[in-house]
């Protein structure tokens, strides 16, 4: 079976600075796959990288077995792969239906399904549908970022740090709506929160030096205390 997203070698820069040295990775249609790694080694930059944000210099970037490591971001993202940003991308001055609207491809079908979905993983939005969303709470904001995704037909969702910053009550929450939305879309997870990636993720791999320098089964490592210190400062 050819992987839904394969990753060779990868060598991405920002500017002057190469971040990426050598990322290797590949991830299977209905996976949810975390990605680990301490602060500062590249974890952000990949996902910007598959997304076209990132300039790379060299390696393999394939999605669906197609060279994607040269296209444009707007092509990236109507190839199926959808960006949960770290900042969350949420406008301000638009409200909670504004931004979900606005967010909409024309290849979308079935929109008032995918509201309805929405709304049962995030009741909160349900709520504050018609607010702006300068009123809304962090965890609500992200939950905001994460359905601007979900509104269309992505075969695979790069989701970046979405509990950084919350309550552990709201992280719990975040944590049962990614396993769910994980049961119909491939999930790629950037995560800080050792706990909220066990309980998304299936397979890891660890970032260090911009180098992919572990991976297998989330829960063989869940019992290797030190490779997480080693690598995540788990202790």
């Amino acid at each position: 079976m050819e992987p839904l997203l394969k990753i060779e070698k990868l060598v991405s820069h920002i500017g002057l600075f190469t971040i990426l040295h050598d990322v290797n990775i590949e991830i299977n249609k209905g996976e949810a796959v975390v990605i680990l790694g301490r602060n500062g080694v590249g974890k952000t930059t990949l996902l910007k990288a598959i997304m076209g944000l990132v300039k790379s210099k060299s390696g393999t970037l394939e999605f669906e077995n197609k060279n994607i490591i040269e296209r444009p971001t707007y092509e990236i993202a109507r190839k199926g792969i959808g960006y949960v940003p770290e900042d969350y991308g949420v406008f301000d001055l638009l409200s909670v239906e504004e931004n979900i609207k606005i967010a909409i491809s024309k290849k979308t079908t079935s929109i008032e399904d995918k509201i309805a979905y929405i709304f049962d993983l995030f009741p909160d939005l349900k709520i504050a549908y018609k607010r702006s969303a300068s009123t809304l709470s962090g965890g609500q904001r992200q939950m905001l970022s994460i359905s601007k995704v979900l509104v269309n037909e992505n075969k695979l969702m790069l989701v970046d740090e979405p509990s950084k910053g919350l309550a552990p009550i709201i992280v719990e929450r975040l944590a049962r709506a990614l396993r769910e939305i994980s049961k119909t879309t491939t999930v790629l997870l950037v995560e800080q929160n050792f706990a909220l990636a066990c309980a998304v993720g299936s397979r890891y791999y660890i970032i260090d030096e911009g180098r992919t320098v572990k991976n297998g089964k989330v829960q063989d490592l869940v019992k290797d205390s030190n490779l997480q210190k080693k690598y995540l400062g788990v202790t």
